[in-house]
C-alpha cells in the first residue's frame, strides 16, 4: 500500500464515524501542481483519543498537538486534529495549542497559504480559506495573514520561503518578501540543524541557483553563509573565467545541477569558497593556495551546520581535487590510475565538467578523462597486488615505514605495465630497492 491510498482509506474511516476528514498541506499542494507528493497528511475534526480508538496501533508523534502516525503494509500517514495555536515564545513552537472542529481555525496557523489547502479525497473538492489556489495559478508565495507575525512564531520560515520559492520558480509577494529582509537576522535564532536540512534541500530539490539569488536577495545569505557572500565582487582571470566574478561561476554551476547528491551539491557551492581570502594581484589575478583554504573553510562550514562526518569528508575531497584535472594529460600512468579510482569519482567529473561549461567552456580534460576511461578496464585501475608486507617479511626484511613506501613503488610498475608478476616484483625488491629498506 501507498501512501496515498493509506491516506484517502483514513478520511473515509474518519468521515463514515461523523468526522470532518482532509488531506491537507504539501501534498494537496502538490497534488494541484501535477507532481507526486513526497508524504501525505490529514486533518481531522476528530480528537487525540478518537483517533487512537479508530486506529489502536497509531503512534503519537505529537500527543500534545493531537498528531498521530498510522502506519499500514509499509505506508505511513500523519492525522492531526484541528488545532489552533497559542502564544509562541520561542520562535519555534507555540506554547500549547486548542483542539478546534472548523477546519478554518486549523489553517489560519499554517504558514504560507500554498500550505494551506484542504481536500476532500471523496468529491475531490478543494476547500481554500487563504488564497491558496490562486497563489498556486499565480506563483506566488505569501504568508497566510500578517508575514511579520508568521516569522516571528517560526523563524524558519524565513528560509521555507525561500526553499518553496526555489523549488517551484515561485515569486515571494512584495510584503513577505520585506518582512523576510526586516527579520533575516532571526534565522540565527535557528538550530543549526533546522538550518542545515533547508540548505539541503535548497540545493537538491530544484532551482539552485534562484535558492541562493533570493537568499541574497532578503538577506538570509548574509546571516548563514557569510563565507559565500564573500564571493561576490571577487574578480577572476577574463581569459579562464569570462562568466565574472566568482558568486557569478558558483551560480551559473548551481544552474546546472539536476537532481545532484547532497555532497555534490555542497562540493559545487563551496568549490571556491577559498578564492576571497587568497585573491591577489601579480602579473595577473591569483589564488594561490584556494584549494587548501577552501578545504579549511568549507569544513568550519559544515561542521558548524551539523552535516555528518561522512558528508564533510566528501565534500572535502571533492574541493582537494579538483584543480587536478587540468594536470591530467600529464600525469604518469600510476597517478593518474589512482586518481580515477578515487570514491566516487563520477561525482568528481560532474564537478569539473560544470566548471568547465560555467567558465571557459573547454572540456579537453573532461574528455580526456572519458576516453581513458573507455579504453581501461576497471580491474586495471586497481589490480590485485603482486606482493604484500607479509612477502617482504618472508624475504627476511623487517616491518617498518619504507614497506609502505615500497609496496606503493610496486603498485607503480603495476599499473604502467613495468611490473607485471609476482617474482618480477620480488626481484625489483631485492636488487633494486634493498638499500631502502636496510
Amino acid at each position: 500500500m501507498d501512501a496515498e491510498t493509506l491516506a484517502r482509506s483514513i478520511v473515509t474511516r474518519l468521515t463514515s464515524r461523523g468526522h470532518a476528514a482532509f488531506l491537507v498541506g504539501g501534498c494537496v499542494r502538490d497534488l494541484l501542481l501535477g507532481r507526486k507528493p513526497a508524504d501525505f497528511d490529514v486533518a481531522t475534526s476528530a480528537r487525540p483519543q478518537e483517533l487512537l480508538a479508530l486506529f489502536p496501533h497509531a503512534g503519537q508523534v505529537g500527543a500534545h498537538f493531537g498528531v498521530v502516525l498510522v502506519r499500514e503494509d509499509g505506508a505511513q500517514v500523519e492525522v492531526a486534529t484541528f488545532r489552533s495555536d497559542l502564544e509562541y515564545r520561542d520562535g519555534r513552537h507555540p506554547d500549547g495549542v486548542r483542539f478546534e472542529s472548523d477546519p478554518r481555525e486549523d489553517v489560519r496557523r499554517r504558514d504560507f497559504t500554498i500550505n494551506a489547502l484542504l481536500l476532500d479525497p471523496v468529491t475531490d473538492e478543494v476547500l481554500d480559506f487563504t488564497g491558496g489556489r490562486a497563489d498556486l495559478a499565480a506563483g506566488v508565495i505569501r504568508a497566510i495573514g500578517d508575514p511579520a507575525t508568521r516569522i516571528r512564531e517560526d523563524h524558519l520560515r524565513l528560509m521555507r520561503a525561500v526553499r518553496f520559492a526555489a523549488r517551484f520558480r515561485f515569486e515571494i509577494e512584495p510584503v513577505t518578501l520585506a518582512a523576510i529582509r526586516d527579520m533575516a537576522a532571526k534565522v540565527c535564532d535557528v538550530a543549526a540543524e533546522r538550518l542545515r536540512d533547508e540548505i539541503s534541500r535548497i540545493l537538491t530539490e530544484g532551482g539552485p541557483r534562484y535558492g541562493f539569488e533570493l537568499l541574497d536577495r532578503t538577506g538570509l545569505l548574509h546571516e548563514v553563509l557569510p563565507e559565500v557572500e564573500k564571493m561576490k565582487g571577487v574578480e577572476q582571470p577574463p581569459e579562464f573565467h569570462p562568466e565574472g566574478d566568482v558568486w557569478t561561476h558558483t551560480l551559473i554551476m548551481l544552474d546546472g545541477l539536476r537532481e545532484p547528491s547532497i555532497e555534490l551539491a555542497l562540493g559545487v557551492l563551496l568549490h571556491d569558497i577559498g578564492k576571497p581570502d587568497t585573491f591577489r594581484v601579480a602579473e595577473r589575478i591569483r589564488f594561490d593556495g584556494h584549494v587548501e583554504k577552501g578545504v579549511e573553510i568549507a569544513q568550519r562550514i559544515l561542521r558548524r551546520l551539523k552535516y555528518p562526518n561522512g558528508v564533510i569528508d566528501a565534500v572535502e575531497t571533492l574541493i582537494a581535487n579538483h584543480m587536478k584535472f587540468k594536470d591530467a594529460p600529464h600525469m604518469r600512468e600510476s597517478r593518474l590510475k589512482r586518481f580515477m579510482r578515487m570514491p566516487e569519482f563520477e561525482e568528481h567529473m560532474e564537478l569539473h565538467r560544470l566548471d568547465c561549461t560555467s567558465s571557459h567552456g573547454s572540456l579537453d580534460n573532461y574528455d580526456f578523462i572519458r576516453e581513458k576511461q573507455a579504453r581501461t578496464p576497471v580491474e586495471d585501475l586497481k589490480p590485485a597486488p603482486l606482493i604484500t608486507g607479509r612477502d617482504l617479511i618472508a624475504e627476511g626484511f623487517k616491518p617498518g615505514p619504507m614497506f609502505g613506501k615500497v609496496l606503493s613503488e610496486i603498485e607503480d610498475g603495476q599499473l604502467e605495465g613495468r611490473i607485471r608478476t609476482r617474482e618480477e616484483a620480488l626481484a625489483i625488491v631485492r636488487e633494486r630497492l634493498f638499500t631502502k629498506l636496510s
